[in-house]
């Protein structure tokens, strides 16, 4: 299991369109990744939209990155990063 933390600087948060970008991203490893919202401890799968969308992730949010499997390093340094770089990679 592998873990990062993170926070969100997007100034529209995780809305339609990055999640989509994000549930794409993480969709291509073959680990279990969970994203959690620090703020209330909301937890979500990485890999559904609509998980996603429901813990409302705003600008100025702090996020946790978990992953359990054969990639988990690279799933999550590379979430990480595409929400570093605003949802781009």
């Amino acid at each position: 299991m592998y873990s990062k933390t993170t926070v969100i600087n997007s100034p529209t948060g995780l809305h339609a369109r990055p999640a989509s970008d994000f549930i794409t991203c993480a969709s291509k490893f073959k680990s279990k990744i969970v994203i959690k919202k620090e703020s209330d401890g909301a937890e979500a799968n990485a890999k559904s939209i609509v998980m996603l969308l429901s813990l409302g992730l705003n600008q100025g949010e702090t996020v946790t990155l978990t992953a359990n499997g054969e990639d988990e390093v690279d799933a999550v340094e590379t979430l990480v990063k595409m929400i570093d770089n605003d949802f781009n990679l």
